[in-house]
């Protein structure tokens, strides 16, 4: 009957259904693969709790501090985060000894974390911050009779904090962590959370803002043709300490104060590297995820904006020196901001420009996404578009102030088409580099040409080359150059043009404010118009998040550099 017969049809489909469903090893891999994820999120869950309570009490320590001194004070501040430390110290030094050395506790590394750029600035920034303890022991060594003992034993906790720690992430932040998994995520969580207190604590801390306004006000006296008055360094309500008119005083105190934003950078990148390692937490990479070939960074197939970038670059060092020379000199000149500025608005709209081409030419060739999940890439995505709102955030205050006082004058115009430029060369820079990092690696062009290149260069290394034959090495490196330059499609050639003057534009507009350019504090306007303290803390907040913007853009620029 066609009752029978439906029933014979579905037959099959019941059975093969009921197998699998009985089928105990598909059922149990299933249920460990779940209960894997399950463990994972409960993890990351209550490690997040736990980072997020560490930067609520530390936070509402430090904004006690700000709003009522006489009960807490910042050595009270400074005993908080000198624990904090001292916990960090224990469960790095345990990583070390204990969790990294387990049987099987790193089968896999994160090719795509620790980078050599962000090591490295861990390196450089780290080395900076351990200079700027050794100043504040030193300068407190010598006002120790009116100095708490505080004073000095929190730099020499963070001279050893920052050591541990910068030996720490050189070595092991591409790791993915296959055992304790719970107790490194908390471990991670907390480093991440006294790094950004520490950070949250130089943006606020009320002794350097009184420090460093009494450095601007020799400034501001000596742009004004006036002779500085004795205003004492160092003094505010609470304290009547005062550099002795010594030279190792004076050093202590101007370079604590230079090496500050080292120390800001520093607590930044830190974060970041950590919080790619507790993603990587239990991680388990693919093959398909390991990349088979190690792109290169190869200086082939860029002529214009190596050119361009070089020219940018000598440029803007020959503008910082005049502007420091001039900022120091007794009697500066306000036309050295004038300088400071033209170059600034001269740069920004060819990077920007640079950048809109790209992204026009990203959408041109159509070239497929990359999906897979990459906790590294996701943060650099997330770093991109946060630290660029420091500057953004800057412009947006300055371009306020500059327009409700007097925007006609020369300085002030200059200052207010600079913050504008700034706001649109951010965005489309961040539209550039996020949509190349998420393009598809491209296949190199001429890649049997490369290697019968490297085996004509391993021949030639075998034997002793003579003069001669060094000329004819040169032509053919000359000749193998434009051959590779005229192989590039003409997409792949601009991308690489302007992803390199990007680079080289960064870098310089990284090192000026890094090592002391800072007009934004010079120049008065916003400080009268928002007053000395507020405006502290949003440049403060602002300035730190740019430099690390910068430092970070090279890093994703060189990338699309690579890709395409």
């Amino acid at each position: 009957c066609h009752h029978c017969k439906s029933k014979s049809a579905s037959a099959p489909t019941d059975t093969s259904k009921i197998h699998y469903e009985k089928f105990w090893l598909y059922r149990h891999c299933s249920s460990v693969q779940q209960r894997d994820r399950q463990a994972q999120k409960a993890g990351q869950l209550f490690s997040g709790l736990l980072a997020m309570n560490v930067v609520f009490l530390g936070s509402a320590f430090i904004s006690s501090m700000i709003f009522n001194k006489v009960a807490i004070t910042l050595a009270d501040v400074w005993i908080l985060l000198s624990f904090l430390k001292v916990l960090c110290l224990f469960w790095i030094i345990y990583y070390l000894l204990g969790t990294s050395r387990q049987p099987h506790a790193v089968l896999y590394r994160d090719s795509h974390a620790g980078a050599i750029w962000i090591r490295g600035s861990v390196l450089l920034f780290g080395s900076c911050s351990i200079l700027l303890n050794v100043f504040q022991i030193g300068y407190s060594t010598i006002l120790i009779h009116c100095k708490s003992k505080v004073e000095i034993v929190f730099p020499s906790i963070g001279i050893l904090f920052i050591c541990t720690q910068a030996y720490f992430l050189w070595h092991h932040s591409k790791d993915c962590i296959q055992v304790q998994h719970n107790f490194t995520r908390c471990g991670l969580m907390l480093t991440i959370a006294t790094n950004l207190l520490l950070w949250l604590l130089a943006v606020t801390n009320d002794t350097l803002h009184m420090e460093i306004e009494s450095q601007l006000r020799e400034v501001e006296e000596r742009f004004a043709g006036k002779a500085p008055s004795s205003h004492p360094h160092w003094c505010n309500e609470t304290t009547l300490c005062t550099c002795p008119n010594t030279t190792i005083c004076k050093v202590f105190q101007q370079g604590y104060i230079l090496l500050y934003p080292f120390n800001t950078e520093y607590c930044l990148v830190c974060s970041s590297v950590l919080y790619v390692m507790w993603k990587n937490v239990g991680r388990r990479i693919s093959d398909h995820h390991i990349p088979h070939t190690k792109p290169k960074f190869k200086l082939q197939g860029v002529v214009f904006g190596p050119l361009l970038g070089t020219g940018a670059v000598i440029i803007g060092a020959c503008v910082f020196m005049m502007y420091q020379i001039q900022v120091t000199s007794l009697v500066p000149s306000h036309q050295i901001l004038v300088i400071y500025y033209s170059y600034y608005i001269v740069l920004l709209p060819l990077m920007s420009v640079g950048a809109v081409i790209g992204t026009i030419i990203h959408a041109l060739e159509k070239k497929e996404l990359d999906t897979l999940k990459n906790p590294t890439r996701s943060l650099d995505v997330v770093l991109l578009m946060g630290a660029a709102l420091g500057q953004i955030g800057m412009s947006y205050f300055s371009i306020v102030a500059l327009v409700a006082t007097d925007p006609t004058d020369l300085l002030n115009s200059l200052t207010l088409s600079y913050s504008v430029l700034l706001i649109f060369q951010n965005i489309t820079q961040n539209v550039f580099v996020i949509d190349g990092l998420h393009r598809q690696r491209a296949t190199p062009p001429g890649k049997k040409e490369d290697t019968k290149e490297e085996q004509n260069h391993e021949a030639y290394s075998q034997r002793r080359v003579s003069v001669l034959e060094l000329g004819q090495e040169i032509r053919k490196a000359s000749l193998s150059y434009i051959h590779t330059y005229s192989h590039l499609s003409w997409k792949r050639r601009v991308l690489r043009e302007i992803s390199f003057f990007l680079v080289l534009c960064n870098i310089i507009l990284w090192v000026m404010p890094t090592f002391g350019a800072h007009p934004i504090f010079e120049n008065g306007m916003e400080r009268s118009f928002y007053g000395y303290s507020t405006w502290f803390v949003i440049v403060n907040f602002g300035l730190p998040l740019g430099v690390f913007y910068r430092m970070h853009s090279v890093g994703g620029l060189l990338e699309v550099y690579v890709t395409a």
